[in-house]
């Protein structure tokens, strides 16, 4: 397969570590300021002087500190974590496949992953012991990890031919798991009783609204254990670009290089999946806007896909919540009507590289 990234963005490539630095610095300014905004604005506004006092626990509201501590703050944090995970692996599946069009939703991943939450949400529902020890919590995500997983490896094996990975095997073999997962899922939304079947739409749509502490610890955890392994493994994905076989010629071990990465993309989108439902595009669209400030060097594209992953959903969570008041739309529905447009003009450039 043809292996078009380098090409792509030879200007960024030469960018130097000062313009590397400031470009990191705005967008960790642009998430500070987000996550201000995100805290402030809602159904009331605050000003910066009340979320401070609130912060520093000196506030005397315990209305508005409930508000903050136990609907925003968990919201916010689960916003920026998910922004962070998916754009994150969206990068590095896309140095796995050498592809540029690689994006746990595209290539239904997310999917697998859904299907394998619904599983568990009707399951425990007909059974009756969601909280028995805690059982939703540990089940959904196992169930979402080990269906994620199946999906992806399904995906890689029927996206493989003897010139490395088929873009239309692979975007075939996401449409059929994605059409699947969605009629057994629309399945048993037909046979849910009412309070399954909200749990299950709203899953199917990506929605913020219900963010726990609970879920921003399950994922700060997972993406702090993955992240500093995604950066270890940067120059190996980086050695890749240049093929299979040179990297095996390098001393790299491909199949233990992509089974690892491959474990650890089902795990975070797993997580994601559990916590908030399938949100789309973001893998797909930040890697590329990334590529073009910093080259295709993973040890830059990495962390700085996290950051600009959370700015980008957590942006896209303010806009979901403020701009229907009272209505607040699920924010997999705006990142879906945002992305899928870039899609199409990636699949055209696509064709167009190819002839």
């Amino acid at each position: 397969m043809k292996n078009n990234a380098p090409r792509e963005h030879t200007i960024a490539n030469h960018a130097g570590p000062r313009r590397k630095s400031r470009i990191s610095l705005s967008l960790t300014a642009a998430l500070l300021l987000l996550v201000a905004f995100s805290l402030t604005k809602g159904s009331f506004d605050l000003s910066l002087s009340q979320l401070w006092s609130i912060l520093n626990l000196s506030a005397s509201d315990a209305q508005v500190q409930t508000v903050i501590w136990q609907l925003r703050m968990p919201r916010t944090l689960l916003a920026l974590l998910i922004g962070a995970m998916l754009a994150s692996t969206g990068a590095v599946i896309q140095g796995i496949f050498r592809n540029p069009l690689a994006e746990p939703a595209v290539i239904g991943v997310s999917s697998g992953a859904a299907l394998g939450a619904a599983l568990a949400i009707y399951l425990l529902s007909k059974l009756d012991i969601q909280y028995l020890y805690g059982a939703s919590s540990l089940l959904i995500p196992c169930a979402a990890f080990v269906c994620g997983l199946l999906a992806t490896a399904l995906v890689y094996q029927l996206a493989q031919n003897n010139n490395g990975t088929s873009v239309m095997m692979m975007l075939l073999a996401g449409i059929a798991i994605t059409a699947v997962s969605g009629a057994v899922i629309s399945l048993l939304s037909y046979l849910a009783d009412d309070q399954t079947l909200r749990q299950l739409s709203s899953w199917q749509m990506g929605s913020l609204n219900g963010a726990s502490w609970n879920q921003v610890w399950l994922c700060a955890v997972c993406f702090a254990f993955t992240l500093p392994i995604f950066i270890w493994r940067s120059q190996h994905l980086d050695t890749l670009l240049l093929g299979e076989a040179e990297a095996r010629y390098l001393g790299i071990n491909v199949s233990a290089l992509k089974t690892q990465i491959i474990c650890l993309v089902a795990l975070l989108v797993a997580v994601s999946v559990a916590s908030v439902g399938i949100i789309a595009f973001v893998g797909l669209v930040v890697p590329h806007l990334v590529r073009l400030m910093f080259g295709v060097s993973h040890r830059y594209l990495i962390p700085n896909c996290a950051l600009l992953g959370a700015v980008l959903m957590l942006a896209a969570d303010l806009i979901a919540r403020t701009i229907l008041v009272p209505i607040e739309l699920p924010v997999g529905v705006l990142t879906s009507i945002l992305g899928a447009p870039f899609f199409i003009l990636l699949l055209l450039k696509q064709r167009q590289s190819l002839g």
